[in-house]
């Protein structure tokens, strides 16, 4: 069957209990992790079909890049980058024409991020759409909000949206967010009448409820 997602099963009721102290920790130590050589040449070869002017919107953990194609035509005067770690989901089909203003790069997004940064670059845009919601309570350190690389995340900029079908992981998102800039995001719930992502649909078809969190990161 096509709309039989399940809900996502956790003992969780409410955001991590040692959430505030892990950003914190991650805040005032600096992340030390060596970049890999592919996501370095991923980053490069991207990075040089930018013009230097067109500002520039990040669909982070892309998938099959239905999301990064849709925005790519919805934002022409973007450079839009589509980044997802995986060579066998970046391959797939994706519907029509392949924009001029889009980028496709495999690459770790700890290290792209990171990259990013160094090279001084902010971001306009900033998506992050299903991410893996690492639901387990002894998952937080690898969920994006409970990440060595989050106070860098959060440095490039932009506007920030994420969307998730748990409801927990956009409210520790808001968070942590408010850990590190002093205000705290409202997450909604909202409804995906023309869904972005292969995933979007899937859950809105399934009768899962959607959550999402929008704020500008000065």
């Amino acid at each position: 069957m096509y709309a039989n997602s399940r809900e996502i099963s956790t003992a969780q009721t409410g955001p991590h209990e040692r959430l505030v102290e892990l950003v914190q920790r991650h805040r005032d130590a600096p992340f030390r992790k060596p970049v890999t050589v592919p996501s370095q040449q991923a980053f490069d070869e991207a990075l040089a079909r930018w013009d230097g002017r067109a500002p520039i919107l990040l669909d982070a953990g892309c998938g099959v890049g239905w999301s990064s194609l849709r925005l790519a035509r919805e934002n022409p005067e973007h450079f839009v980058l589509g980044v997802d770690q995986s060579a066998d989901r970046l391959a797939r089909g994706k519907p029509g024409e392949m924009p001029d203003n889009l980028v496709f790069a495999r690459a770790d997004l700890v290290d792209f991020w990171r990259l990013l940064h160094a090279a001084g670059i902010r971001l306009d845009q900033h998506w992050l759409l299903y991410p893996n919601p690492w639901p387990k309570i002894g998952q937080l350190h690898k969920r994006w909000h409970g990440s060595p690389v989050f106070p860098t995340l959060l440095a490039l900029g932009g506007t920030l949206e994420c969307r998730s079908n748990w409801r927990i992981y956009i409210e520790e998102l808001a968070l942590a967010i408010g850990v590190l800039t002093g205000r705290a995001p409202d997450p909604e719930a909202f409804e995906a009448p023309d869904p972005l992502t292969p995933f979007e649909r899937k859950y809105r078809d399934s009768g899962q409820a959607l959550y999402r969190l929008r704020t500008q990161i000065a």
